[in-house]
């Protein structure tokens, strides 16, 4: 009789490449089986606090502006988040730095040691991972960004000394509801009793404070307590008011540092000055990012949903010369939000994604019959690689070109490109 061995494998891309394959399903919510998995593992409390940030739009750029603010104040810190540009590294950062290759696979294998005959998802078993990690760290905070609604997502299975939504939209319906109202109910589940719990939008749908009120969390909201009134920065702080003078705008949004701000005010890890400095420093790749290539202006944005486009189209400057728009979109998202960029785009590049939830280029154009009515023009491409050297060969000095509706459509210009990360 014949026993096949299991042979650890040897290089990240090999653990991911096994990760991928554990679970029948890319994504299945709950938390019961983590939970036997990470107490095993003895991963379910860690001595220092833990900030845990949810919402539709604006997580990513929230706790980018966490990390650097805490580590300006002199704090270590571990930061987990989804998903990446473009290399797994970075959802796993220690005071800043993405995790090494090394860290990360012995942090697989013993993942792998206690789950014993447990499913795991990609993500369940990369939030084990990284929580391995960390604890054999000790950072001075853990900041961690829910991957998908809140209530079941992975990292919910940590209790949070204080919880973030940066924002509810319509994104993720098929998993989280078809309101506003549904979808901040599933967000809401990562609140705990007796601890704070900061809502990061002035229009903030009314379940989230039934949800607050039901499950004894003590609710602070942008608008009232934190947030931005012009240029002034206002938080709560040793039960005394904070105000803050922004002299420029700052990259990840002003509403985003609000947020960090008053999350890191409550959790004791907040720079005494340079709050400003920080902020005006801080950047990252995909949100809003701005190159300049040969004299063309390029913008890259990973939004994806009506909020995040709209938003990232009012951030844009008015262009010098013609504004060209290369956009691809997953099956699963609304491609009429491109809508908003349809006044002012001189051309779209329309680029096809791959993968199970792909969308072709002649499938995201057709989902946009209005283009039809402008003179305004389109182009195809099979791929974002494709569509990304056509416009190298054909953008002018001074043109705009807009990279936006999927983390992939912009990891593949960035690659082509030849742009790396901070």
């Amino acid at each position: 009789m014949l026993h096949c061995l299991f042979l650890p494998p040897v290089t990240l891309d090999d653990w991911l490449a096994r990760i991928e394959q554990l679970h029948p399903e890319e994504i299945e919510l709950g938390l019961d089986r983590l939970r036997v998995v990470a107490e095993r593992l003895s991963l379910l409390h860690f001595a220092c606090p833990v900030i845990t940030v949810g919402g539709t739009n604006g997580k990513g750029s929230t706790v980018q502006l966490m990390e650097r603010l805490a580590r300006a104040a002199g704090y270590s810190t571990a930061l987990y988040t989804s998903p990446h540009i473009l290399r797994f590294n970075e959802r796993v950062r220690l005071n800043g730095e993405p995790a090494g290759d090394v860290s990360l696979c012995a942090a697989f294998q013993a993942v792998e040691a206690a789950r014993g005959g447990v499913a795991l998802t990609y993500f369940e078993f990369s939030t084990l991972a990284a929580w391995w990690l960390f604890q054999s760290c000790s950072p001075d905070l853990l900041i961690q960004e829910v991957g998908l609604g809140g209530r079941l997502d992975a990292v919910n299975l940590l209790d949070a000394d204080v919880s973030v939504i940066t924002s509810v939209g319509l994104d993720h319906q098929d998993w989280l509801g078809d309101t506003r109202e549904q979808i901040a109910r599933e967000k809401a589940g990562i609140l705990r009793a007796g601890r704070p719990l900061l809502y990061g939008e002035e229009d903030m749908p009314s379940t989230i404070a039934l949800c607050a009120a039901d499950g004894g969390a003590h609710l602070l909201r942008a608008g009232e307590v934190f947030g931005v009134q012009g240029q002034r920065l206002y938080w709560q702080q040793d039960n005394a008011r904070r105000t803050l003078e922004l002299n420029e705008a700052v990259p990840l949004g002003s509403d985003n540092l609000a947020s960090a701000v008053q999350a890191l005010a409550l959790v004791g890890r907040l720079p005494e000055t340079d709050i400003g400095t920080v902020a005006m420093a801080t950047s990252l790749p995909g949100r809003c990012q701005h190159v300049v290539i040969q004299g063309v202006h390029w913008y890259l944005d990973v939004g994806h949903n009506r909020e995040a486009l709209r938003r990232f189209h009012e951030r844009l400057p008015r262009p010098l010369g013609r504004q060209l728009l290369l956009c691809g979109m997953l099956a699963d998202k609304p491609a009429e939000a491109l809508e908003v960029f349809r006044p002012s785009v001189d051309h779209w590049y329309f680029a096809g994604l791959g993968g199970h939830r792909g969308r072709t280029a002649e499938q995201l154009r057709s989902a946009l019959p209005s283009l039809s009515l402008l003179s305004s023009q389109w182009s195809e491409y099979q791929d974002v690689a494709t569509a990304t050297d056509a416009l190298l060969a054909e953008a002018q000095k001074g043109d705009q070109v807009v990279v936006c509706g999927s983390f992939h459509t912009v990891a593949e210009a960035m690659s082509v490109l030849g742009l790396g990360l901070e």
